[in-house]
């Protein structure tokens, strides 16, 4: 019986929603952006390391996990639990894997294996990201200025100053690949490495099972 007193609330009604998961995000949503600059890099440093490897599963493509990486760390999730998590419960991040779901352990592991490729990808995503204007790209500060050398009076000073940006970028890379692999590691000692750490127990998994035990501790505590 419907209660008029509140909108309509039906936790049982089917959720109509368009067909292209990426219908869901707005146009103009970060993720949108970030996907958008990788497609356009050169990734050939990593993906030549699987020209010649034999045996065992297929890798995700590294323009995906470049995709959560980035976007997550933008977006203040450093561990790869969280990112894979991200990939069931947040559209942004189903959007960016083409709803797939890599596993923490692959998605860390994809970090350690190309660290120095990624650090160098990351420096050219913020770089573009800097010189496209933005003055943000999520939690990271980035220095809006455009800086042109060639367009100075005082050339040497642009050029030093293009030089410090560009460190100071590269510093900003490096700390959030090393937050990133803390917390992994803080993790891993927590809940054991190939746990993700937030899974309900098996009998609370599925509704059935699931609504008997709480009818059992709802009499257990009445």
């Amino acid at each position: 019986m419907k209660d008029h007193r509140f909108i309509e609330y039906d936790p049982d009604k089917p959720l109509e929603l368009p067909p292209d998961i990426r219908k869901w995000l707005p146009e103009d949503h970060l993720a949108r952006f970030i996907s958008d600059v990788v497609d356009t890099l050169d990734l050939s440093e990593i993906t030549e390391e699987y020209l010649h490897r034999r045996g065992g599963h297929r890798a995700y493509h590294p323009a995906m996990m470049l995709k959560l990486l980035f976007y997550g760390y933008c977006v203040g999730i450093r561990s790869s639990r969280r990112i894979e998590q991200k990939t069931h419960e947040d559209v942004a991040f189903r959007v960016l894997s083409c709803d797939s779901h890599p596993d923490h352990s692959r998605i860390s592991e994809f970090r350690k294996r190309h660290l120095g490729a990624i650090s160098r990808l990351f420096l050219q995503i913020l770089e573009i990201c800097k010189e496209s204007g933005l003055v943000k790209l999520g939690f990271v500060a980035l220095d809006g200025t455009k800086v042109k050398a060639n367009a100075s009076k005082h050339k040497a000073m642009s050029y030093d100053r293009m030089v410090k940006k560009e460190q100071e970028l590269a510093r900003e890379v490096e700390k959030l690949l090393k937050q990133a692999e803390a917390q992994d590691e803080k993790e891993d000692k927590k809940y054991g490495k190939g746990k993700r750490g937030d899974q309900l127990p098996k009998e609370l998994q599925f509704k059935k099972t699931r609504l008997e035990k709480i009818r059992q501790a709802k009499y257990t505590i009445s």
